[in-house]
């Protein structure tokens, strides 16, 4: 497997080069190709990320990537937003399960659910005007694009629970109830057993209830916006990775962002890149080696071998070198 490694900007420089040393634990081969792209580069060169990265990024068959900082220019385009177009990264998948010895903000430890959200289009389709006194930005909401995220939350559901969780804006909005409609279809197809949530309910009973949902499946910017809901209900930022899927091609990262506070501070926790490996290598059909490293993050979290936001004093390194041991 050939793997395009893109740090980015601020933490990802320091939590990438972590997951790396845990996943060269294996011994697995994996011929990694490095990738200077971001916000530090489109300072130095005005392009963030070029034609000839992404001819390079085209010829590996996945990217492990870290954090962009993302400014307040008009010239500056988003880097993840071009890869997940061009790369048609359809489905980002969010899986979020308590790890062992975390405090938790809800009263349940027990739950287990996947966000599966829809990734190229919706509100974040790149179809605005900007104006002097009006700016325009339109959700674009395809049959197309709505079907194959109904799909991929469809096959996931047929190896869990065999149910799915549609979140929309229906009662406001008719893209929304297009979406629904969508992935009822999609559901009843495939023999999976749904139900509907209001996104605004959605967000409220998912702090208080997360037991109660398995598969969930949402537009972009919900699934945005829910992905950090359910951060905070798993621990944290630094504990959720997350995988970005299409049909040839697949990106992992933590759903973090480049945190620039503590950039550079060596505190960055790891664990977010490191089980972004771990759904890399599942990607890759290595199961038994992400089995190990859920294992060996568990064991170092009950060792209290922690980075200071989980209440610890350990630096990134020490984490992933107490990880990478294990393994």
């Amino acid at each position: 497997m050939k793997l395009a490694v893109i740090p980015g900007d601020g933490i990802g420089r320091e939590v990438i080069p972590a997951a790396l040393s845990v996943l060269d634990a294996f011994g697995l081969g994996i011929e990694k190709i490095p990738l200077d792209i971001g916000y530090g580069k489109w300072e130095r060169t005005g392009s963030a990320i070029t034609n000839e990265d992404m001819d390079i990024i085209s010829e590996c068959d996945c990217v492990l990537f870290g954090a962009i900082t993302t400014p307040p220019d008009p010239n500056y385009k988003s880097v993840l937003m071009r890869l997940r177009k061009e790369l048609d990264l359809y489905a980002n998948i969010r899986p979020f399960v308590p790890l062992k010895s975390i405090r938790l903000p809800c009263d349940t430890k027990e739950f287990d659910f996947v966000i599966v959200r829809e990734n190229t289009e919706g509100m974040y389709s790149g179809v605005e005007e900007l104006h002097e006194d009006v700016a325009y930005t339109t959700r674009v909401i395809t049959r197309a694009g709505s079907e194959r995220i109904a799909e991929r939350a469809c096959i996931l559901a047929k190896s869990r629970k065999k149910h799915i969780t549609i979140v929309h804006k229906a009662n406001v909005l008719k893209s929304c109830s297009f979406f629904r409609d969508v992935c009822i279809g999609s559901a009843q197809r495939n023999g999976i057993s749904h139900r509907e949530m209001l996104m605004d309910a959605m967000a409220y009973d998912l702090i208080l209830h997360p037991e109660r949902y398995d598969v969930i499946v949402t537009t972009n910017l919900f699934g945005d916006i829910l992905s950090d809901v359910a951060a905070a209900i798993a621990g944290g930022l630094g504990l959720c990775p997350s995988a970005n899927i299409g049909e040839r091609y697949a990106l992992f990262e933590p759903i973090h962002g480049s945190a620039p506070d503590i950039a550079g501070k060596g505190i960055a926790n790891p664990i977010a890149a490191i089980l972004s490996v771990k759904m890399m290598l599942e990607w890759g059909g290595w199961v038994e080696e992400a089995n190990s490293i859920t294992k060996a993050v568990n064991s170092v979290l009950c060792d209290r071998i922690t980075t200071p936001d989980l209440g610890g004093s350990y630096s990134t390194t020490d984490v992933s070198a107490a990880i990478a041991k294990l393994i």
